[in-house]
């Protein structure tokens, strides 16, 4: 029978690496749009801890000059124990999937395999700034930049935890 308890432990101790992700967060985005065009919302990210520490929750919306959500995501971040990896789990614009997230010294990057293209995300702090981008990987070609964020971290939440049902 494994050990439990050992098993929440070493998850929550590998998540500790991605401490420096919760609180709420503000900043720009852009993308290209299929026509060429660079597209800019304000995007917005809130990022908490659940489950002790051992999974990662976040929401991310973007906000177009008037106001309306024009993006929303949600993903959950783990660390596979047995595999010594750490996993997403990722909802957006009516896509799902699960894909390996790699630490590195600054952030983290992920892949979504498309065929034989690949799409890459790749997050750094850089001078307490979260700065992600997205490239469009075909092999045989320079990487293509498509996308890019760059937030500042507005301060603490209490999200996802706050606001459990109680026993009674």
């Amino acid at each position: 029978m494994p050990d439990t308890a050992a098993l929440i432990r070493a998850q929550v101790s590998a998540m500790q690496k991605l401490a420096f992700m919760d609180g709420a967060w503000r900043g720009t985005a852009w993308t290209i749009l299929p026509d060429g065009s660079k597209h800019q919302i304000i995007q917005t990210e809130r990022i908490g801890p659940f489950l002790q520490g051992g999974v990662k929750v976040i929401e991310g919306r973007g906000y177009e000059p008037d106001g309306k959500v024009s993006f929303n995501a949600f993903a959950t971040i783990s660390y596979d124990v047995q595999k010594e990896s750490y996993q997403m789990r990722s909802y957006a614009q009516g896509y799902a999937g699960d894909f390996t997230m790699v630490l590195t010294d600054k952030g983290y990057y992920w892949t979504i395999p498309m065929g034989p293209v690949q799409v890459r995300y790749t997050m750094t702090m850089e001078n307490n700034e979260w700065v992600e981008i997205g490239e469009r990987m075909v092999p045989g070609q320079p990487a293509q930049k498509f996308f890019e964020m760059r937030l500042k971290r507005l301060g603490d939440t209490d999200w996802p935890a706050a606001g459990a049902v109680s026993p009674g």
